[in-house]
């Protein structure tokens, strides 16, 4: 009895610490797959997360050859076209997930082209003045979002986490969200052709109370005498800066409740007053090439918005 004791004992203790070992087996076995688990989930989210960048037309190789005189500006506008660019993708990163399916092309994809808009047209207006000056620049003032932020836009929409961040929903919700924004377009449309255009029009001025409306300072009173030949270019853009004002109220309409605190100032404010500065320079260039240039016309292209 006596020695069947120790190994009772030595069993026990045997057993005892088998267990433990299985167990810290297991837990050590859990552990490395949680983590392995939580590291795909991270480079899963990293992976979706991903915005793309955006990529725009070389303009450098596309200008004449650069008076003196106007170098020093001209690559000030070059220097700027790059900066745009990198503002661009940075705000790619800032608004990951944000706004419905146009928000890239409303928000940031429209504001840069009209910067580089501006920026070109000064470009030209630059070369302009000490030799013949280059047209079209304009051309290259579009700028596309590349393959991985497309991608990265469509797992976001097809991810259920992220869907429950937007109203409507993932890829289905934003489909239906322009589905709704079309039948909303139609229904307005039917119902001007049906009234004679006397409801629509009482849509949309009850629509731009509860929007507010934008106004711009007035750019007529300060021009100087326009020379006959550049009366119709003058005209011209005249007229276009109202109707950028137009399209500007117009939009304020369709986006209400869309977007964050800084939506109007982001995407109609900043690219309105980006439009506004390419129509002024158009005009100071147009009264330059027959009498004395205007400068500062840019001073009038800030709009507000009038609650």
């Amino acid at each position: 009895m006596s020695r069947a004791l120790p190994k009772y004992h030595k069993r026990r203790v045997f057993m005892i610490g088998g267990a433990a070992a299985v167990v810290l087996s297991g837990a050590v076995i859990a552990g490395s797959a949680l983590a392995g688990e939580t590291s795909q989930s991270n480079d899963g989210a990293s992976a979706n997360a991903s915005p793309g960048t955006i990529s725009c037309p070389a303009v450098e190789g596309s200008l004449p050859e650069i008076p003196a005189s106007a170098q020093a500006e001209v690559d000030n506008n070059l220097a700027l076209l790059d900066t745009q660019i990198q503002e661009a993708n940075q705000r790619l990163v800032d608004t990951v997930g944000q706004g419905g399916a146009n928000f890239v092309q409303n928000a940031i994809l429209g504001p840069l082209q009209d910067k580089r808009v501006a920026a070109l047209n000064r470009i030209e207006t630059a070369i302009g003045r000490a030799a013949e000056k280059p047209e079209g620049l304009e051309a290259l003032a579009a700028c596309t979002l590349d393959a991985a932020g497309g991608a990265a836009a469509g797992e976001e929409a097809g991810a259920g986490g992220d869907a429950a961040a937007e109203p409507g929903g993932a890829a289905g919700g934003d489909a239906a969200g322009e589905a709704g924004d079309a039948g909303n377009a139609g229904g307005a449309a039917d119902a001007g052709d049906a009234a004679g255009g006397g409801a629509a029009d009482a849509g949309d001025a009850a629509g731009a109370g509860a929007a507010g409306t934008i106004s711009c300072p007035a750019v007529e009173g300060s021009l100087p005498e326009i020379p006959a030949s550049a009366q119709a270019e003058v005209d011209n853009n005249l007229a276009l800066l109202d109707t950028q004002i137009q399209e500007a109220n117009q939009r304020l309409v369709d986006t209400v409740g869309q977007g964050g605190a800084n939506f109007v100032q982001n995407a109609i404010l900043g690219p309105l007053e980006d439009k506004r500065v390419a129509a002024l320079n158009r005009i100071e260039t147009a009264i330059g090439r027959a009498a004395e240039k205007p400068e500062g016309l840019e001073a009038l292209a800030a709009c507000e918005l009038n609650q």
